[in-house]
């Protein structure tokens, strides 16, 4: 049996007085969460502030993205090392911001991945297509040839200790939400792919759905049996609509 992960990925967002009432807000509603892994992404800067907040709750803290190399002439990236050194267990690689913007090719994904994994980190590798894409067809080719950038490098069994996301990049920000039958449909997709490497891979992989979940639509998300859980965006800066996303993915 998958135990759901919801993941809140804070983007941008934060300042050391509202990350604490943010942090206060999820402490104070968490007991009324169950059998579900939380975990809560915010800015670099504010890492080591929000560990704090969270020492000794079941909160698990993680980064947004991470370099690829461990250290020297890097100006302004961030290491895996790093991370760790401040608390976090997760990290978010080739969140769809990251590909386009920021030149993250699926050879500079994979070796992301690697260097997480190889540092004690669990990667939660971010798939999903353009709009685009989908209206061409394109969906599960687009989500195929990012998953194997990965797998081609590392193997199937690295994915025993990952994480996957899928978030169709035309839902993110915009309002717009896959339906849950879409979104069950790429999920199994991806399981299915994996399966024909390694059933028990595919079996116990945790894929999370990212893409404008908010608390009124997460309960028919999750309760998708292909669906683990939700890589959450803006309503993970509000307390109540996250730890309601939280409820119902349990």
């Amino acid at each position: 049996m998958r135990k759901p992960l919801v993941a809140g990925n804070w983007k941008m967002n934060g300042s050391s007085e509202s990350n604490q009432s943010l942090i206060n807000g999820i402490l104070e509603g968490i007991n009324q969460v169950s059998d579900v892994d939380v975990l809560v992404c915010p800015p670099y800067v504010y890492i080591s502030q929000v560990a704090q907040l969270l020492e000794g709750s079941t909160v698990a803290l993680g980064g947004q993205d991470v370099a690829k190399e461990e250290s020297g002439a890097h100006t302004g990236k961030i290491s895996v090392s790093m991370l760790t050194d401040v608390g976090c267990k997760y990290v978010i690689i080739g969140h769809s911001e990251r590909r386009p913007y920021y030149h993250d090719r699926a050879e500079v994904v994979a070796e992301k991945f690697i260097a997480a994994q190889k540092g004690g980190m669990i990667p939660i590798l971010c798939v999903g297509e353009l709009l685009e894409e989908r209206e061409a067809g394109q969906t599960e080719a687009v989500v195929k040839e990012q998953l194997q950038g990965v797998v081609a490098h590392t193997g199937i069994k690295a994915l025993e200790n990952a994480v996957i996301a899928y978030e169709p990049v035309w839902a993110i920000g915009t309002g717009k939400t896959a339906t849950p039958q879409q979104a069950q449909d790429v999920h199994a997709f991806i399981r299915n792919l994996i399966r024909k490497e390694d059933n028990d891979v595919a079996e116990n992989l945790r894929i999370l759905y990212g893409g404008s979940v908010k608390a009124a639509n997460a309960k028919e998300l999750f309760s998708q049996s292909d669906i683990d859980g939700g890589l959450i965006g803006g309503a993970s800066l509000a307390a109540d609509e996250f730890i309601a996303i939280c409820q119902a993915a349990g």
